[in-house]
């Protein structure tokens, strides 16, 4: 794989990586706008949870491949 192919799907990562984020800010957005209605449905918020915690590991992994931790 050439320099430039590299580059190009660098660039992919970190638009899917700031795409993810995204998500990942309006499900917080949701779970705490759940919580100011006082009427919270336990099971959408457990959902909306998991959901969260599920793109944060995406997330993470997404970081990892652009900037891998390399032990010099």
């Amino acid at each position: 794989m050439n320099n430039s192919a590299k580059m190009e799907q660098v660039d992919v990562l970190r638009v899917k990586l700031e795409v993810l984020r995204q998500e990942h800010r309006d499900l917080d957005t949701a779970i705490a706008a759940l919580h100011e209605s006082g009427t919270t449905d336990m099971l959408t918020l457990k959902r909306l949870k998991r959901q969260k915690l599920a793109l944060k590991d995406r997330i993470v992994a997404l970081e990892d491949r652009i900037l891998p931790d390399i032990i010099a």
